[in-house]
């Protein structure tokens, strides 16, 4: 794949912008005292350099290809009702048409362990910022994608529509991950907090909190949760591999990213091992 410089540039600016937007916040309210360079911020930084230099090509593409199949099949009469809507009416059923899916999507694929074994690698991370918002496999990306989006191209949400929707999805995603404990007010009530996207990936229960925007569909479906009091770790509590290289190729093998059932199935294999009669071990029975 052939970079050029627009692409490059686009990425410098973004990672510019940013960072003066968030590293001021997270200084100035920081839910944890923690460098800017903290643990494993290369890893991050490589999955942010991957997901706009490697993988967004490929997955717009798939996305564009996702959108002219399921034209065929979306309700014309549809298509112009929504067209003729206002631009904010529009907008609001977006959010929450694909604010329901991408609910369920993200519930299954903790659930779901072909899902799972690509999701955990967002999970990883044992410390959050805005720039650990990008840890994530291509494939898990490409399955956020389709799912956020495929209710959106079924029904014949106009493209500028869309375009802003995940602009702004974008832009939330990173202040969820980011180490600001900042008081929105009411609005916590409709986008949700950092907080409640830091249970979602503290050690001691993932299985909260799966909206990305609204925690109304949390609450409806019996998975909110918010203990009053911010989380004190992050990861997941198996033995992984960090690295950049590892996260994108391990959860591509039988394997899978972790080791664990490598680990046990060898301590299995030991335990069923005859036991091997040593000169010690005879003189110990014989005492």
């Amino acid at each position: 794949m052939n970079l050029s410089s627009d692409q490059i540039f686009d990425t410098l600016i973004i990672f510019v912008l940013m960072s003066i937007v968030f590293l001021p916040l997270e200084r100035l309210f920081s839910i944890h005292r923690q460098p800017v360079l903290r643990k494993e911020w290369k890893t991050d930084l490589l999955f942010f350099l991957g997901q706009y230099l490697l993988w967004t090509t490929p997955v717009v593409a798939c996305l564009i290809v996702l959108r002219d199949g399921v034209a065929l099949y979306a309700s014309t009469e549809l298509k112009v009702s929504f067209a003729q809507l206002p631009y904010i009416a529009q907008a609001v059923l977006a959010v929450l048409i694909s604010d329901f899916c991408i609910y369920w999507g993200h519930r299954f694929s903790h659930d779901i362990p072909f899902l799972w074994r690509f999701h955990k690698v967002h999970h990883t991370s044992v410390r959050l910022d805005w720039l650990a918002a990008y840890r994530e496999h291509p494939f898990d990306n490409l399955y956020t994608r389709t799912i956020e989006n495929l209710p959106l191209f079924l029904l014949g949400f106009p493209i500028e529509t869309i375009s802003g929707f995940v602009v702004f999805r974008s832009i939330w995603g990173m202040f969820i991950h980011s180490n600001v404990k900042l008081n929105i007010g009411i609005l916590k009530y409709v986008l949700g907090s950092s907080r409640l996207h830091h249970w979602h990936h503290s050690t001691e229960n993932k299985n909260c909190n799966y909206a990305n925007l609204m925690p109304i569909m949390d609450k409806l479906f019996g998975t909110y949760y918010d203990p009053g009091h911010d989380v004190d770790s992050y990861g997941i509590d198996e033995t992984i591999p960090h690295g950049y290289i590892d996260q994108l190729y391990r959860p591509l093998t039988i394997r899978g990213l972790s080791q664990r059932s490598h680990n046990a199935l060898e301590s299995t294999e030991a335990g069923l091992k005859e036991p091997r009669l040593t000169k010690s071990s005879l003189n110990s029975l014989s005492t």
